[in-house]
């Protein structure tokens, strides 16, 4: 018993990092009234990454620039991507093809324990800038950590129908944002409360939300995995 005590001290249990949650922004980066930019405000341990070339993206580059601020993360690392970035996210996982996180325990730090890919847009059928089909074709493979892909019914960028296709193929669950554009500054979405609650489900410690999320159109109230949200099956 002696032995088994002085092992424990001798060999700590490691401790538990809470999570860093990196912002990834689409073409043109996310400016003021962003709720990227609000986030990164507001929410401890939450950072943007700078992926450069914000006007004249490319594919290799961003996923580089994101690969290294995962890696330099000090703690498990949630992703919130929004536009284009969600691209970026998933070609990322393509070329690195990360482990999926470990059911229970410590997580390592640089390890990405979830994503919310916010209003991906279409980069292959009718892409409304020519620059999005750099990111074209869209990786195919189910994503290796919990994600959520968010669509608006009215974002010019992307058809719900594209949004239900995306998430079946990621293996992301799909999140009815109603219709609020393309969920940037323009949708006047602030702190975006509903968009904090997703985050949630995807952090092992909940951060408060202080703001009303707005009442689901009757036809989807009930449905889905979680009855404070409203989710749409892939």
């Amino acid at each position: 018993m002696a032995n088994e005590i002085n092992a424990l001290k001798d060999n700590p249990a490691p401790a538990i990092l809470p999570p860093v949650i990196l912002t990834v922004p689409g073409l043109g980066n996310s400016g003021p009234g962003h709720w990227q930019t609000t986030w990164e405000a507001r929410l401890p341990r939450c950072r943007r990454v700078d992926l450069g070339l914000w006007e004249d993206p490319h594919r290799n580059t961003w996923v580089n620039k994101l690969n290294l601020a995962i890696q330099r993360a000090e703690g498990p690392v949630v992703l919130a991507a929004h536009s284009l970035g969600c691209h970026a996210v998933a070609w990322w996982a393509e070329y690195e093809q990360p482990r999926r996180p470990a059911a229970g325990g410590p997580v390592e730090a640089g390890t990405v324990i979830g994503a919310l890919l916010v209003a991906p847009p279409d980069v292959e059928d009718r892409p409304l800038d020519r620059r999005l089909t750099r990111f074209a074709p869209v990786p195919e493979a189910a994503l290796p950590f919990p994600s959520i892909l968010v669509a608006s019914r009215n974002d010019p960028y992307l058809t719900m129908a594209q949004a239900r296709r995306l998430a079946s193929n990621w293996d992301a669950r799909l999140a009815d944002a109603g219709e609020a554009g393309h969920i940037n500054a323009a949708s006047g979405v602030g702190d975006w409360a509903f968009g904090r609650l997703l985050l949630n489900t995807l952090l092992p410690q909940p951060l408060p939300v202080v703001q009303e999320v707005p009442r689901a159109p009757a036809a989807l109230r009930g449905e889905g995995f979680d009855p404070a949200l409203v989710w749409q099956r892939a």
